[in-house]
């Protein structure tokens, strides 16, 4: 473990954010089932990590009431949305981690960051160690130069960033956090941070030492 990831997950602690480490991705599942009760109720946000790390093999396997919103859409999907915020754990991975032990994170539709703000009884992050970044002005610059675009470029959406690779924001004067293309299909809508956590250990995080998601 580097002593990045240790003043990470220092950090974090200090934060009432609960981490672990694993060494690689296999370790990632069977700490979950020792987290996660059988027989509870789960769901999960879009996320390359979660398929990367058999999260979602897991969830699926029926050791668990899966709430699972694909192939919905309208108000079936809005429902799902809505059945997810009382779920007993909520599984995603996080844009970034900054070492001060900060979470960044940026939605469209915001149904993710909604929930790791509140309803679901816990939030389990997993996140590669490509995620860990100094402080949040990297974090911000991560998404733009590389979550974005790749997620973007993944669900097909038709924004400047699927193009080009990177946030048009980047090519006008006074870029902020905020900066950005004005398509209608564009996924950085909601930016929310997660510092110091009022309720203690509520959302967890899990360091994987490798290069997972985008």
């Amino acid at each position: 473990m580097t002593e990045e990831i240790k003043r990470t997950m220092k950090n974090l602690e200090e934060n009432n954010i609960k981490s672990y480490y694993v060494e690689t991705k296999e370790e990632v599942v069977p700490l979950i089932e020792s987290l996660v009760p059988q027989g509870s109720t789960v769901a999960n946000g879009g996320s390359v990590t979660l398929g990367e790390t058999g999260v979602i093999r897991l969830l699926e396997s029926g050791k668990y009431e899966y709430i699972d919103r694909r192939g919905l859409a309208g108000e079936e999907l809005r429902n799902c949305y809505i059945k997810t915020y009382g779920c007993d754990t909520y599984f995603c991975s996080s844009n970034a981690v900054t070492v001060n032990g900060e979470l960044y994170n940026v939605d469209g539709n915001s149904n993710r960051v909604s929930c790791i703000v509140f309803g679901p009884r816990q939030v389990i992050m997993v996140v590669g160690i490509n995620k860990i970044v100094p402080d949040l002005d990297t974090a911000i610059r991560r998404v733009k130069e590389s979550a974005a675009p790749l997620n973007s470029s993944r669900l097909s959406c038709k924004t400047p960033c699927a193009v080009t690779g990177h946030c048009i924001s980047f090519d006008a004067e006074n870029s902020s956090m905020c900066s950005g293309c004005k398509s209608e299909e564009r996924i950085c809508c909601n930016y929310v941070v997660s510092a110091r956590q009022r309720h203690k250990d509520r959302i967890k995080v899990i360091i994987v030492n490798e290069k997972l998601g985008y």
